[in-house]
């Protein structure tokens, strides 16, 4: 089945960004007034390909398309018509049995496929839950698309627009420090409660005092890693650092220590795919103008661990 993936992105990783870049640059003609009068007719019939829609976004992301990125497409044709849009974390069997019902055959995923950063299938050839995976996508003719570099790389950043829309922080958001918010003083256990409600979070893990007021909060969705946690704690000298995941052995230890020695520190994990859903909601309301005549859908991946 790693050949059939590389069937699928027959253009590969560098022809894959030529091509983006390609219909990027010739989205600079839409100033003459004859292109401007094709475009108006175009967006009428309202026929999308998935390389025209990927290019739409391409187009706001300063720098694109990179030379380096694992948004790439990991199943479909950039050529194939568009029937409607599903955007998720991630593309789980899940999320594509919606995407099948909903009638959509584009699945924007922020998060990889195939259980690797770089979406490698190499090693997974002989594996049943793989094929069934890529079959199953190849059988509906669904592209998926990661876009995890270029929505962290829009101005706003993508995720983290719609992470604080969804926890409701926008007047306390400083774009000059944007991970450090200053918000009038609660406990940690209030904190936690009002995250869960709002990003509809079952449990989390955390490490602290819950009666402990808190003031400054540093919030660093999804898998930022165990140094960078740690040098913007040392940065920003939060009260509690919120986060999507963590390594155990590493931001753990270090509040762990932290607050062993006296410093009034909290950590709280709130699960990886729940701490950057938002981000793929937002992208629904970003694409909606963008793209009229189709139906774009939210599905989220939700947390698939639970607790006992």
């Amino acid at each position: 089945m790693a050949s059939n993936k590389k069937n699928i992105n027959q253009l590969g990783r560098r022809k894959f960004i030529t091509a983006l870049g390609n219909t990027v640059g010739a989205s600079g003609l839409i100033t003459t007034p004859i292109v401007t009068m094709a475009n108006n007719l175009f967006r009428q019939n309202q026929t999308f390909t998935v390389r025209q829609i990927i290019a739409l976004f391409l187009k706001e992301v300063p720098g694109a398309p990179f030379n380096t990125t694992v948004d790439t497409l990991e199943s479909g044709s950039l050529d194939t018509k568009v029937t409607g849009i599903v955007t998720t974390m991630f593309a789980t069997l899940e999320v594509i049995r919606k995407a099948i019902d909903l009638g959509a055959n584009f699945i924007i995923a922020h998060e990889p496929t195939f259980y690797n950063h770089q979406d490698d299938t190499a090693w997974l050839e002989q594996d049943d839950v793989y094929r069934y995976k890529a079959d199953l996508l190849k059988k509906h003719n669904i592209a998926v698309w990661r876009n995890h570099d270029y929505i962290h790389s829009h101005k706003p950043d993508g995720v983290q627009t719609g992470l604080v829309a969804a926890l409701g922080w926008q007047k306390y958001y400083n774009p000059e420090i944007r991970n450090r918010f200053v918000i009038p003083a609660i406990s940690l256990k209030t904190i936690i409660s009002l995250t869960k409600e709002k990003l509809g979070i079952q449990m989390v893990r955390y490490i602290g005092d819950l009666s402990q007021n808190c003031e400054r909060i540093l919030l660093l969705p999804g898998a930022s890693g165990g140094k960078r946690h740690i040098e913007e704690i040392i940065k920003e000298k939060p009260d509690v650092i919120m986060v999507g995941e963590a390594q155990e052995w590493e931001t753990v230890e270090y509040v762990r220590d932290a607050r062993a020695k006296g410093n009034k520190l909290s950590l709280v994990l709130l699960g990886h795919a729940v701490s950057e859903e938002p981000g793929a909601e937002w992208l629904v309301a970003w694409l909606k103008p963008k793209v009229p005549g189709l139906k774009i859908t939210h599905v989220p991946s939700r947390n698939p661990l639970s607790f006992i």
